[in-house]
């Protein structure tokens, strides 16, 4: 007896000729944390107060970097499509977007279900990585009840066996609905330039390409939207000028990939599609803001800027030297569990964040995340970041080593890290050790994305309003699971 899933009106049998077991979203049991209650707890609190390990965001700075990349994309004279996340990422002071890339198919039907669609907010949703077979039949679900919207999901392929799983599908759940008669889809392309640069994605010019194009292109099942091209390795960038190399290779990537695909059409007696052109990490989107961009020409198709990270920024980012520090909208909030004297260069300390909170990421800055803001209750609480000559040197799963960055004594005694001061004797007896200071400190760590994904809510301050980012203001909730 075959299996069959009821979702939004529309049955769907979960066997499939040809395609592995079918795979669904469960709703059911995705049980986000209530918004409401958390806004009701913790709005007006200070950071100070604040269980730890916080991821604590900006909203302030969060909506400044947003602008940013909005005025990028016009200045490039293109379209922008920004990662799943909230209203201030798809309208800012500078313009909108309505189209968005999710990593996973959770995301996708959080924006659905939190009306982002049905308001006219997101209307363009790319599932962001090749797609795997065995999700066809969620897909469709998802793409059903966008269509209700009229709005679009787009895939991503780079194998041919990728779209013979659509028209396997296709051929066991044929549709008179025309807006889904066929799959919109991306052409992944692999730019990286050494084996440790590779990415998911096929090589514009290469063989690989050639028969993915001639399976695409006469197939019924699927209509080439444009090609994807993501440079990765441009985290590696130091310089505007090496983004911008990198934002180079992206663009003649899809440029001559699109001019493979072209001739193809023709062969088959096929009017010339209005390819669009995605290019884009955070490092080559930072670097339209230079004068050295080389657009090529004659150009295939229409661009699209793409970028995720853009928002809240990190270590990894720092290192770029396209960002500043006060460009960074989020921290990690954590305490001070222990103090070691003598140990290591300068003293160690113990914090309660470890690698769940923070990733294993590392990046160009040596350490797991920078201390960039002590805080201690009673003092005036400053989100701007400052040296604090503190790194998140060592790092476990719950717990984290700081070192000193350097074997020099902190200069200022606000950068002098305490469990609590050792006091000498008691009613001169044995020494002990006395709690005088509750001590928080704030971390950038390397890659914000996996920090964020470790956390199960954000606190939000708003570093422009009367209490200069010391109290919460709001509290956002990720959407969770696969």
């Amino acid at each position: 007896m075959s299996r069959k899933h009821h979702s939004h009106g529309h049955h769907i049998n979960l066997f499939t000729p040809g395609l592995p077991p079918q795979t669904l979203t469960p709703h059911a049991y995705i049980n986000l944390p209530d918004k409401e209650a958390l806004v009701s707890e913790f709005r007006g609190k200070s950071l100070t107060h604040l269980r730890t390990p916080a991821l604590v965001i900006d909203r302030a700075t969060f909506a400044e970097n947003c602008a940013r990349m909005h005025k990028r994309a016009l200045k490039l004279g293109t379209g922008f499509r920004t990662a799943e996340g909230i209203r201030l990422q798809l309208k800012s002071s500078a313009s909108e977007t309505h189209s968005v890339v999710v990593s996973t198919l959770t995301e996708a039907w959080g924006i659905l279900h939190a009306g982002l669609v049905a308001d006219g907010t997101v209307n363009d949703i790319l599932y962001g990585l090749p797609i795997s077979p065995a999700k066809i039949a969620d897909l469709h679900m998802f793409r059903t009840a966008l269509s209700t919207y009229g709005a679009v999901l787009r895939l991503m392929v780079d194998h041919p066996y990728q779209v013979r799983a659509l028209e396997a599908f296709d051929r066991e759940h044929p549709t008179t609905n025309p807006s889904l008669s066929r799959w919109n889809i991306f052409i992944k392309l692999d730019v990286g330039t050494n084996p440790s640069s590779r990415r998911a994605g096929v090589t514009p010019l290469s063989t690989e390409l050639n028969g993915l194009l001639d399976t695409c292109i006469p197939s019924a099942s699927v209509s080439v939207h444009g090609f994807y091209a993501h440079a990765g390795h441009s985290y590696a960038s130091t310089s505007q000028d090496q983004a911008a190399s990198n934002l180079h290779t992206e663009l003649s990537a899809v440029n001559a990939a699109a001019g493979q695909a072209i001739p193809k059409y023709h062969a088959h007696g096929l009017p010339e599609p209005a390819f669009v052109l995605s290019v884009g990490a955070t490092p080559t989107a930072h670097a339209v803001s230079g004068d050295n961009i080389q657009v090529p020409n004659p150009l295939n198709g229409a661009i699209e800027l793409h970028a995720g990270n853009y928002p809240m920024l990190d270590s990894q980012q720092l290192a770029t030297n396209l960002v500043r520090d006060q460009d960074v909208s989020q921290r990690v909030l954590a305490s001070i569990a222990s103090y070691y004297t003598g140990r290591g260069d300068g003293d160690e300390a113990m914090c309660d964040v470890g690698a769940i909170g923070m990733s294993k990421d590392s990046g160009p800055i040596p350490g797991f995340g920078k201390v960039v803001n002590i805080l201690r209750e009673g003092e005036r609480i400053v989100w701007r970041p400052r040296e604090t000559g503190w790194t998140l040197g060592r790092i476990s799963q719950e717990h984290g080593i700081l070192t000193r960055t350097n074997k020099c004594a902190p200069e200022e005694e606000h950068d002098i890290l305490r469990l609590g001061d050792v006091v000498g004797k008691f009613d001169g007896s044995s020494p002990a050790l006395r709690l005088l200071s509750v001590q928080i400190q704030a971390i950038v760590g390397q890659h914000a994305c996996l920090t964020a994904a470790g956390h199960p809510w954000y606190y939000i301050v708003d570093s422009k309003d009367e209490s200069k980012g010391s109290k919460v203001v709001d509290v956002w909730v990720p959407w969770k699971g696969w």
